[in-house]
């Protein structure tokens, strides 16, 4: 189940960029596992994910839906309704809202919470939604591109961009973009945080065409992340004994590559995402080793050893 975190950003830019109404059958097939199998779970969860939404200022619309969906709900998000207006400030006032924005140290929990409070709810602080979204100053300009159907440019990879962006995705901590990259002539996934230096907007427009789903944008699984247009690696990792049979469910019988004396196993484990293969190496503790490829055990060796320093 997803981190609800993300479940509650990605539902929200899903309703955001619909052009009809969406049955709660469709949203969780969109948002790929992230509500519960079971129908009467997933109406809950839906129904506490709109009161969560509705804390912090953002109204979900309905309508009951005729034709072939006849008495079902349709839900989306009135984009007139969720966006700021122009407020009309003076440079000085503007100026004077950068430097209180920089004195509430929007990374802490205190501008955490100043944050909500000018952007959601009256005396909103410790509504059910309180949760500490990674903000990076690209975000307004990908966000705003999005909403206007305008390419974008930047660099990424040591290579120039030109990205017709579709969305804006949260996954793991992680923003990435999501477009049809021009140059490769296919979607491509992009993280926020690894474009080098600034994003910009062309004077043109483009049109989305049908094959701009999101829902298989990013995999589900945090090992591939970064897995669309990157090479993948292979790790062989040792497994002990008291871990062995959970690591088998969860990776399958597919991927033992030996059974060792004493029960445990040596398992093989495809990754693009670094940083996710050593939390997931680290999250065994003392019962998983990396064997190969020699590069990921000298960087999870070398991690180590910089968090004793």
């Amino acid at each position: 189940m997803a981190d609800r975190v993300e479940r509650l950003t990605n539902l929200l830019a899903l309703l955001l960029e619909t052009r009809e109404p969406l049955t709660l059958h469709v949203i969780a097939a969109e948002l790929g596992g992230q509500y519960p199998a079971s129908e009467q779970a997933r109406r809950a969860g839906f129904e506490r994910d709109k009161a969560a939404l509705r804390e912090i200022g953002i109204e979900i619309s309905s309508v009951t839906l005729s034709g072939d969906r006849a008495g079902e709900m349709g839900y989306w998000v009135e984009r007139s309704s969720y966006e700021l207006p122009d407020l009309g400030l003076e440079p000085d006032e503007v100026r004077a809202l950068q430097v209180a924005l920089a004195m509430t140290r929007p990374d802490s929990a205190v501008g955490e919470e100043a944050l909500w409070k000018l952007g959601g709810v009256a005396g909103g602080v410790g509504g059910p939604v309180r949760m500490h979204l990674p903000e990076l100053k690209l975000l307004p300009m990908l966000r705003a591109a999005v909403a206007a159907r305008r390419p974008v440019g930047f660099e990424y990879g040591e290579v120039d961009r030109v990205v017709e962006p579709w969305g804006v995705l949260l996954r793991d901590g992680f923003w990435y973009l999501v477009g049809f990259d021009r140059h490769r002539k296919a979607r491509r996934t992009f993280r926020v945080d690894r474009i080098v230096g600034d994003v910009v907007e062309l004077e043109e427009h483009f049109e989305r065409g049908g094959d701009t789903d999101l829902r298989s944008a990013l995999p589900d699984d945090p090992l591939l992340l970064g897995a669309e247009g990157a090479t993948t690696t292979e790790a062989v990792i040792r497994i002990g004994v008291r871990r062995a049979a959970g690591v088998v469910r969860e990776l399958g019988s597919e991927r033992v590559r030996a059974v060792l004396d004493g029960g445990g196993v040596e398992v093989t484990v495809p990754y693009v995402n670094e940083a996710a293969m050593r939390s997931w190496v680290l999250g065994h503790l003392e019962d998983a080793e990396v064997i190969e490829p020699a590069e990921l055990r000298s960087s999870i060796v070398a991690w180590l050893e910089g968090c004793l320093r």
